[in-house]
């Protein structure tokens, strides 16, 4: 294949898994904690038989951009946002531990605490499970207690996880469901007693709309430069062979 031609397509496949990427930040502008994705390529020299004087787009792993969003009070006890560097911990379907800045809680039918996307959420011996018929109130350092009233003591009933990878020395990266992972670390993080949320109030996501927008725009510009420069590449290709089957 020509090296022209093998840089172009090259250039539009990763164009398009930069506007894929780009396209699920604008699309999740209003999720709870979201956290925005980078593209996932960078140009490359080629490397032969002389100097290299062209690139090429080379894969990388996804980046993340894990800058807090804005708090937005709702008002709602079970609703929690994590003051600065920190993550709620919560347990995949296949049972496995996660972390999200997700923070709005809810309880289902079975007393369990989730997420707004269902995954519930880990307090001191697993999955936190709440009593039902009672109102709750969560802490600063992520306690749920029973919202008493009348000047009673609050009873504790469990505490939400909260883990901090800056802490540990880790690297967090976002899995194919979302969720974030430390990476080249082996076992769950464990609790992280500075880690504090502010109750009645989410994050919302960190995705700037206008910019994903117009680098949207700019993305497409460049993947139909590509498509052009492969047609030209072709049809340049066809007048050379048609030449030389001439003479």
């Amino acid at each position: 294949m020509d090296k022209a031609l093998f840089i172009a397509m090259t250039g539009a496949k990763h164009n398009m898994m930069a506007q894929t990427a780009r396209s699920n930040n604008l699309a999740n502008v209003n999720t709870t904690g979201f956290r925005a994705d980078f593209e996932q390529a960078r140009a490359m020299p080629v490397f032969g038989e002389h100097h290299p004087s062209r690139v090429y787009a080379l894969t990388e792993r996804p980046a993340t951009d894990i800058q807090s969003g804005s708090f937005d009070h709702t008002g709602n006890p079970l609703d929690i946002a994590v003051q600065g560097e920190g993550w709620i911990a919560v347990q995949t379907p296949n049972g496995e531990e996660a972390y999200t800045r997700r923070g709005d809680l809810n309880i289902d039918p079975t007393g369990m605490l989730r997420t707004g996307n269902g995954l519930p959420v880990i307090g001191n011996g697993g999955p936190i499970v709440l009593p039902q018929g009672q109102h709750f109130q969560i802490g600063r350092d992520g306690s749920i207690s029973v919202n008493a009233g009348g000047g009673a003591v609050a009873e504790l009933v469990d505490q939400v996880k909260l883990v901090s990878a800056q802490a540990m020395g880790v690297t967090m990266e976002k899995g194919l469901d979302g969720l974030m992972r430390p990476r080249d670390f082996e076992g769950d993080l464990p609790a992280d007693p500075i880690v504090t949320v502010e109750s009645g109030v989410t994050e919302t996501s960190n995705v700037n709309a206008v910019n994903e927008l117009t680098t949207l725009l700019a993305l497409s510009r460049q993947y139909e430069m590509n498509v052009k420069m492969m047609k030209t590449i072709d049809e340049n290709g066809a007048s050379a062979g048609s030449i030389l089957r001439m003479s």
